[in-house]
């Protein structure tokens, strides 16, 4: 309907104008400034609300975490990933005497998990330039020592124009040097290394990346299983197959395969991914950060 396009383009239009008043509005935040609305989520350490900055009109998701379960679980604040167009924006935080908010970028297209779910699969120009959009900023993130850790279709979330958004740094962790041991994020996308409770870098990431791959294609993950001990096998082993009926191409499965490689030393770096053939090919935009440090701002 030509009007409902309309009405959304002068929406995201206002919106934009909204946001360089909201930007340019204050450094210091109270929940005072909010109109808080519906719930968008739940999550591990809290909940997440549609937000409504009241001087500004701006709309916003403001994260509610509590203070008591971020200190038991060790969470960092990733204050120093938020300028890349993939990566969900932080505004700003502010806290009182037991939460902490986070003043996020709203995006208003949910979920990329409820999408895969209401197609079954993604095409392969669809899933390579998810692909494409998720290395990118990776990417970005690896330059600032940031390894996310629990990259899955949950934690992507859809902006306005149907670009991917990276949304969870919950179990995200600054390493300027060093190398994690801990255990975390979901078992399906848990890298060798991880569940085998090895010292880790940021090359679990690459192997979040090659499930994600084949999941966007297939419709589920590559080590799915009945029970908890056999996902943990299937890993260990990298033991996947493609189903019969799927109709994927060689240059998709080259990708996978490059990336689930049990020695995180031979997966393919991130640079390769966004240089790689089949996403050069089939995806339907450039990437931002190839052979640079820094993404275009």
């Amino acid at each position: 309907d030509p009007s409902s396009i309309r009405h959304f383009q002068n929406l995201l239009c206002r919106s934009c104008c909204n946001r360089v008043l909201f930007c340019s509005h204050r450094t210091r935040w109270s929940l005072e400034n909010f109109d808080i609305g519906r719930p968008l989520g739940k999550g591990k350490f809290g909940n997440v609300y549609l937000a409504r900055e009241r001087q500004t009109k701006f709309i916003l998701a403001l994260k509610v975490l509590f203070k008591k379960q971020l200190e038991k679980a060790g969470v960092e604040h990733q204050s120093h990933v938020k300028m890349h167009p993939n990566i969900l924006r932080l505004y700003g935080y502010f806290h009182d005497a037991s939460r902490v908010y986070l003043i996020l970028e709203f995006a208003p297209r949910g979920e990329l998990y409820s999408e895969l779910q209401r197609c079954g699969h993604f095409s392969e120009n669809i899933s390579a330039t998810y692909i494409m959009e998720l290395a990118d900023a990776l990417n970005y993130c690896h330059t600032k020592k940031v390894i996310h850790r629990d990259i899955k279709p949950e934690n992507l979330l859809l902006g306005a124009n149907g670009e991917l958004k990276i949304a969870d740094f919950g179990w995200s962790v600054h390493t300027p040097s060093s190398r994690r041991s801990t255990l975390c994020g979901t078992l399906d996308y848990l890298p060798p290394e991880m569940i085998e409770g090895k010292t880790h870098d940021e090359k679990v990431d690459l192997w979040s990346l090659g499930v994600l791959c084949y999941e966007f294609l297939v419709g589920k993950p590559p080590f799915e299983a009945k029970t908890h001990e056999e996902t943990y096998r299937r890993i260990s082993r990298v033991e996947y197959s493609y189903p019969p009926q799927a109709t994927i191409s060689a240059g998709a499965k080259d990708l996978v395969a490059r990336l689930l490689k049990h020695n995180p030393m031979h997966r393919l770096p991130i640079q390769g991914v966004l240089s790689h053939p089949w996403v050069v090919e089939y995806s339907t935009k450039k990437p931002t950060t190839l052979n640079s440090e820094e993404p275009g701002q």
